[in-house]
């Protein structure tokens, strides 16, 4: 992917071993990441897992306590924040009241020196890609959430920065607007190819716009990779849950296979799991199953892997059908079935199979660990 015409070159981004303490759990704890040159790298975390760190640090209003930030091979580390060629959207905006979307998106440009028609012409670009031309003369409080988001976005990039950091940028919006948004970021990052560094809690949010993503958990990095890889393969529960609703059944390993290994969950029912790694005999863990990955069958129809059970609960959201399956032992397991192509609807009480495949579920968990309430 190419920058645009007149925009800076593309930058890539190095955290090595960064640490942070600001008196706020549990700052970063020698964080290393590199985000390539033009890539949209999503850090994901539940609150307080250090991600808002993450900008701070590189946007350089956070000092580091161990490690270092290379901006394309420059140590930045110490610089201040002005000269770090970074534009920073804060997750309230920090919009200044007393100004129009006009000033406030050309602010910069008049820091920068530029003037004139140049002015003119910059500001109207970015303007218009933003969707903010006909807002131009409006003040902030004029503005809903949405519109307010869309301008902290235009100010940051008018300056055509290096590097654009995204604190949250969705966050607190409504499911549509926030959708939209979402779409609009998408396309920016695809027209700009800005090298960029997103935080936010919402799976939904990194799964979509990112390149990769690296899940913080307790001020470190769990795990790093591609979304898909990362959402279908999580190597942890911390993982699995930071990416989204998903099954967790305490099983053990009873059979290891040269593809893979089956386990058996409390009720005594076996699944078999495609990989296995270093998971042996009767090694215990977590079975990880994604709702939107299993299928319901009538029990007396079923043919391949899965766990009987009976259905305690169904809901329709109109896209979907939820239900909650009784598989035995004291376990629930939840199901989601598209409502539109679902062709059969299950009863409350009725007889099931919960079918899924060896390649959509993970078993997550140290090996060695002792889980008592597994079988």
């Amino acid at each position: 992917m190419s920058a645009p015409a007149g925009s800076r070159p593309l930058v890539d981004i190095r955290l090595e071993a960064i640490s942070t303490r600001d008196g706020r759990p549990p700052g970063l704890d020698r964080v290393s990441v590199h985000v390539r040159y033009g890539e949209l790298f999503t850090f994901l975390g539940p609150p307080h897992s250090g991600k808002t760190d993450v900008v701070r640090a590189v946007a350089g209003f956070l000092p580091l306590t161990h490690g270092r930030i290379l901006v394309d091979g420059r140590d930045v580390t110490r610089l201040p924040p002005g000269r770090r060629a970074v534009g920073y959207v804060a997750q309230e905006g920090g919009l200044w009241p007393h100004l129009s979307v006009r000033a406030h998106v050309a602010f910069g440009l008049e820091q920068q020196g530029v003037r004139g028609s140049d002015l003119e012409r910059r500001l109207g670009v970015v303007l218009d890609r933003l969707g903010l031309t006909s807002l131009a003369h409006a003040r902030p409080d004029a503005l809903d959430l949405g519109a307010r988001r869309r301008l902290a976005l235009a100010r940051a990039l008018a300056v055509e920065p290096a590097v654009l950091l995204l604190d949250e940028p969705l966050a607190h919006l409504d499911p549509l607007t926030r959708k939209s948004l979402r779409l609009e970021l998408a396309k920016l990052h695809r027209d700009l190819a800005v090298t960029t560094i997103h935080v936010t809690r919402d799976a939904a949010d990194a799964l979509a716009l990112s390149d990769r993503i690296a899940v913080l958990h307790g001020g470190r990095v769990a795990q790093v990779g591609a979304p898909a890889d990362v959402y279908q393969h999580p190597v942890s529960r911390a993982v699995a849950e930071a990416l989204g609703p998903a099954n967790f059944l305490p099983v053990q390993v009873v059979e290891v296979r040269e593809l893979g290994v089956v386990v058996q969950t409390a009720a005594g029912h076996r699944v078999p799991v495609a990989g296995g790694g270093t998971w042996g005999q009767g090694h215990r863990g977590l079975l990880v199953m994604r709702p939107e990955m299993l299928a319901l069958v009538d029990a007396s129809m079923a043919r391949g892997p899965g766990i009987p059970g009976t259905v305690t609960l169904r809901v329709f959201e109109g896209a979907r059908h939820l239900y909650e399956v009784d598989i035995g032992g004291g376990q629930l397991v939840r199901v989601e079935l598209a409502g539109a192509s679902e062709s059969r609807i299950f009863r409350v009480g009725e007889a099931v199979r919960v079918e899924l495949s060896s390649d959509t579920v993970v078993i997550v968990g140290a090996p060695e660990a002792e889980d008592a309430s597994a079988p």
